[in-house]
């Protein structure tokens, strides 16, 4: 059907919010500026240029400029730039990173609202104005773009349409910064070669405190994002000047930001024991499936066109018959012709779908590469690069995401054809996510068998980074700054430099003196130390980089046998442990065990308690504590111990501690004990809460208990003792009717010995409210009226509290040969052998997540301490003085003094550090309450005090650099004088030589010192 049969049919059209809603694609911001720099290195640059210019008549107070010496565009290239979607980069063999035809438009106006483009190629200099201020101001809906050029060599334009070209010109001088065509012509002078591109952006977007999105105030070297902090944030979030230095994984184009040099980097090199794995997979189908169906359907296209050919040419020849005249021949050649090249060219669609068909079932073959970042062990993960671009970066995956020590510092690198995953549009993921999570898991897996391969673990990660001038606990601190901790890093990771002439790396051989050297930006291959690098011609080294294997371990059938029965065995020891102890569950069954009660006369006691008693019904209630007070340890004072005789008493009982005190269930009362009874710590519980009465029964004589403090591993324990709380709370006084021994309501009442508000002595606890207690109580071989503690026993418990503080710990556990890092998660103490249970950080499947060990055996050692920041609330307990009991807040004391002198001391510290223009005055810190200083924005007060330091060290910094440079031109300058003195010399020595042989021609003269020394001669026969 001919064409002229659409005329009249609707058509798609382009509006110009569309401009906008294309832009919102970026929300990476560098991610639109790296649009503008993949241009430039597709059109082949070796130099781009990335620099603001000041306009304060336009919004943001600048412009944004991107100048590269590529090949250009001639008119007809740069109407391409106008039609969204269309790219002459798109193939499947294309190495190009342009490959949607969206990049710059989408790119520039993510960044502002209007660009204008000027572009030099062939003679012909070509300028396109894209503009949404034009438009809005005009009130246009449709895509309106000036596209004027003109002659390089006459500067006339080249048109044949004068009118359109005045309409074109008048729109750029009124809507552009540029007011005439002379400013135009300025710009064109900027591109210094024979083609180049200059992209300008203005008008740039804001933020809501109407300042522009990139700082370029803040570093005069660099563009910033602005708002982002510097803590938290990896530094290519945050500098686009970082941000370009890993953008492409092999640079060839010198990127210069604000007229420095970017020091792109390869970051194959810049890590230690790179080691390279081979990977192989069929599961990247996708994109060679979309390829498939897009051959299929050229191949089908082409054979229906020459099928059609075909016919046309059979009925040619049958209508012409026996015709051989001229004019007939040479119609029926040409269709002949047409219909052989259409046969030709759906021969060759069809082989080439044959081959995409071939070449979808073939693996794709992809290469690995991890090594370890000693720079800055934080900075760790995996880069992720489609055709050399950058497309992820930092993605954690395998053991990294457990958050262990385990790979800590690992830096992955994949380059990832288009034929393998395609990126989205933006360039900042990949749009087949399935087979993107395919990819990390594949990569988690190589990363785990480097880090075996690696041997870190085995020689211990703690030792490995000490090495390196880690000696920080904190994982994300910097390494020393020692000189030899900087040459130790030196020395693992050789310098690898840019050629500022031919692009070509260079290694550069470690030289002592040469760490921390800086190099300036135009290090040419002549400055290499190495002889045979010190050309431009000499080839360039390629780095060799050891080839490891993935080893899949399969689990052998005695394997999972063993782990199996050790799986069993572990579920027999927990069941024969429940039904050793009995678990308290209500307060019927506290009173069936032996408690400990106070040895003091019962007299003394019950009068105190009603003197107490009294106290708290006359006294007002108590204020609320502060959260700092309220969840303090707190203990009870020591109280003496006697027990009663009764009839029976369990075999065994686990008792569990309430979680809190206000939740304490109150003791039995006490008896008169005899005067050689010695006291026993008591359970924990207040001391000014009156005791119900209840019976105890006797513990038998003749056998000590035995106490076991078993720690949780897990923080599900408090939900039960919150449990058991509540049901000791829901029994009632019926319970007591089922004691075989009446009591009266006066021995019901238990005293609290202690004084008002004092603090008493108290046993050293772990976690509240997650200890457990096992008591172990035998029958009684006489009738023994107290329970004696010997001194063994004291010590047996007080070995058995010290050892929990061991709770936490990070240490290494050799399990098959190999060391794993973990943490103590319990422990278990049993005569003179304390035993820990660890949970490992990573280990390979067939290896349990966890294991006990014995303490001081040769399976075991300790890793770096952790710093008190990074202990947990369970390990963070007081080493040898028992912890203060809660403050009684009705008594008089020392507490409120102390109060008063850290808010003095806290307002002398504000004071001190106070930023110049904080929102809060000065002076009014004076004047504020505890509770006020409680609210007080520290964060905010800390970034602004940190964000006014950055900027008085960027100051000196500048001046630093400033400095540096002038030194740097004067040495340049001196340079240049002594080469210039060294030429006048060399050509007054050939003088004299020639001279000499004019005087005298059989003088032989080859070298300056022979000529240095017929002169002094001379000069000496002369005198």
């Amino acid at each position: 059907m001919a064409y002229s049969s659409y005329s009249n049919l609707s058509r798609a059209q382009l509006t110009f919010e569309y401009l906008h809603t294309n832009s919102t694609t970026h929300e990476f911001l560098f991610g639109a500026l790296a649009e503008l720099v993949d241009n430039s290195r597709d059109a082949n640059a070796t130099r781009i240029d990335i620099y603001t210019e000041k306009r304060p008549e336009l919004r943001g107070g600048y412009m944004l400029c991107f100048l590269d010496d590529g090949t250009g565009m001639d008119p007809n290239e740069a109407t391409h730039v106008i039609q969204f979607g269309k790219s002459s980069k798109r193939s499947p063999e294309s190495t190009h990173i342009g490959q949607y035809g969206n990049g710059l438009k989408s790119g520039s106006m993510r960044i502002g609202k209007d660009f204008i483009l000027f572009t030099k190629k062939d003679n012909a200099l070509t300028c396109l104005f894209l503009s949404r201020t034009f438009h809005e101001e005009e009130g246009l809906d449709e895509v309106i773009v000036p596209l004027p050029s003109w002659d390089l060599k006459t500067k006339e334009p080249l048109t044949s349409d004068p009118e359109k070209y005045a309409i074109e010109t008048e729109l750029i001088f009124k809507y552009s910064p540029f007011r005439n065509e002379q400013q135009l012509m300025e710009q064109f002078r900027k591109i210094e070669g024979n083609s180049g591109t200059l992209v300008i952006i203005y008008n740039l977007k804001l933020m809501d405190n109407r300042e522009p999105e990139l700082d370029v105030e803040t570093d005069h070297q660099d563009i910033l994002m602005a708002g982002t902090s510097v803590e938290g944030v990896k530094p290519e979030r945050r500098s686009f000047r970082a941000y370009a230095a890993v953008l492409y994984i092999d640079p060839r184009m010198r990127i210069f930001i604000q007229g420095h040099k970017v020091r792109t980097k390869r970051l194959s090199c810049c890590l230690y024991k790179p080691r390279v794995y081979k990977y192989s997979s069929t599961r990247f189908k996708t994109r060679a499936e979309q390829e498939v169906k897009k051959a299929d359907h050229l191949a089908k296209i082409a054979g229906e066109k020459a099928r059609e050919a075909d016919s046309k040419r059979v009925a040619l020849e049958a209508k012409l018959g026996d015709d051989i005249s001229k004019d007939s021949r040479a119609i029926l050649r040409k269709v002949q012709d047409s219909a052989m090249m259409l046969r030709r060219d759906a021969e060759m669609k069809k082989r080439i779908l044959e081959a995409k068909q071939k070449a979808l079932k073939e693996p794709k073959e992809l290469n690995f590469i991890f090594g370890v970042n000693i720079e800055q062990r934080d900075l760790d993960g995996m880069f992720v690069y489609n055709c050399s671009r950058l497309i992820k970066m930092y993605e954690k995956t395998g053991p990294q995401l457990e958050g262990g020590m385990a790979c800590g510092g690992v830096v992955g690198v994949v380059d990832v054809p288009y034929l393998v995953l395609e990126p989205t549009h933006n360039k900042q993921d990949f749009a087949d996510a399935k087979e993107y999570r395919h990819l990390l898991k594949s990569m988690g897996e190589h990363l785990a068998q480097y880090w075996k391969d690696s041997n870190i673990a085995q020689k211990g990660i703690v030792k490995f980074w000490d090495e390196f001038g880690y000696l920080s606990a904190s994982w994300s601190a910097p390494p020393s700054s020692e000189m030899r901790y900087k040459r130790r890093r030196a020395m693992e990771i050789p310098l690898t430099i840019q050629c500022d002439k031919c692009l070509k790396w260079r290694t550069l051989p470690f030289q002592m003196d040469a760490v921390d050297k800086r190099y300036p930006d135009s290090w040419v291959c002549l400055m290499n130390p190495d002889s045979g690098q010190d050309r431009c011609d000499a080839p360039e080294q390629k780095q060799n980089l050891p080839c490891g294997v993935l080893k899949k371990e399969k689990q052998s059938t005695e394997d999972k046998q063993k782990e199996l029965a050790e799986k069993i065995k572990q579920q027999q020891e927990k069941l024969e442990a429940m039904q050793k102890t009995t678990t308290v569950k209500s307060a019927a069954d506290i009173k069936k065990l032996p408690l400990d009660v106070s040895a003091r006369p019962s007299e003394s006691s019950s009068s105190q308690t009603t003197r107490s008693s009294e106290r708290s019904s006359t006294r007002p209630r108590s204020p609320p504590l502060p959260a700092h007070l309220k969840n303090a340890p707190s203990g009870p004072p020591p109280r003496a111990a006697s027990q009663r005789p009764s009839r029976s008493a369990p075999a065994s009982a686990k008792v569990e501690l309430p979680k809190s005190r206000s939740a304490a269930k109150p003791t039995p009362p006490a008896k008169p004990a005899p005067k050689n009874a010695v006291k026993a710590a008591p359970l924990t519980r207040s001391s000014r809460t009156p005791a119900k009465a209840s019976s105890a029964k006797p513990a038998p004589a003749g056998r000590p208990f035995k106490r076991v403090i078993d720690e949780p591993s897990d923080e599900d324990d408090d939900d039960d003792d919150e449990d058991d709380d509540e049901e000791e709370e829901k029994t009632d006084d019926s319970e007591q009717s089922e004691e075989d021994e009446p009591q009266t309501k006066k021995s019901k009442m238990a005293s609290a010995p202690g004084g008002r508000g004092k603090a008493a002595e108290k046993a050293n606890t772990a976690k509240r409210g997650r200890l457990d207690e096992k008591t172990v109580v035998t029958p009684p071989t006489g009738p023994t009226p107290s329970v004696l503690k010997t001194p063994e026993k004291q010590d047996s418990e007080s070995d058995t509290k010290n050892a929990q503080k061991e709770k936490g710990l990070l240490v290494e556990v050799r399990v098959n040969k190999e060391w794993f890092t973990g943490k103590v998660i319990a422990v278990m103490a049993s005569g003179q052998s304390v035993r820990w249970k660890v949970k490992f950080d990573y280990v390979p499947r067939s290896t349990p997540k966890d294991r006990w060990v014995l303490k001081g055996s040769d399976e075991v050692r300790l890793m770096r301490p952790p710093s008190p920041n990074s202990q947990s609330p369970d390990t963070q307990e007081t080493d040898k003085k028992p912890a203060p009991m809660e403050p009684d807040t009705t008594q008089p004391g020392t507490s409120r003094e102390v109060t008063d002198s850290l808010v003095t001391m806290l307002r002398t510290m504000l004071r001190y550090f106070f930023p110049p223009a904080f929102r809060i005055p000065k002076d009014d810190v004076n004047s504020m309450t505890a509770e006020e200083l409680i609210s007080f924005p520290l964060k905010e007060y800390f970034q602004q005090y940190e964000s006014g330091l950055q900027s008085l060290c960027n100051s000196y910094q500048s001046r630093a650099d400033a400095r540096a440079k002038a030194v740097e031109e004067k040495s340049n300058n001196n340079e240049l004088k002594l080469k210039e003195a060294d030429e006048k010399l060399q050509k007054l020595r050939t003088n004299i030589v020639a001279l000499l042989q004019k005087v005298q021609e059989d003088i032989d003269i080859n070298t300056d010192d022979e000529l240095d020394a017929y002169i002094e001669d001379l000069l000496t026969k002369g005198d």
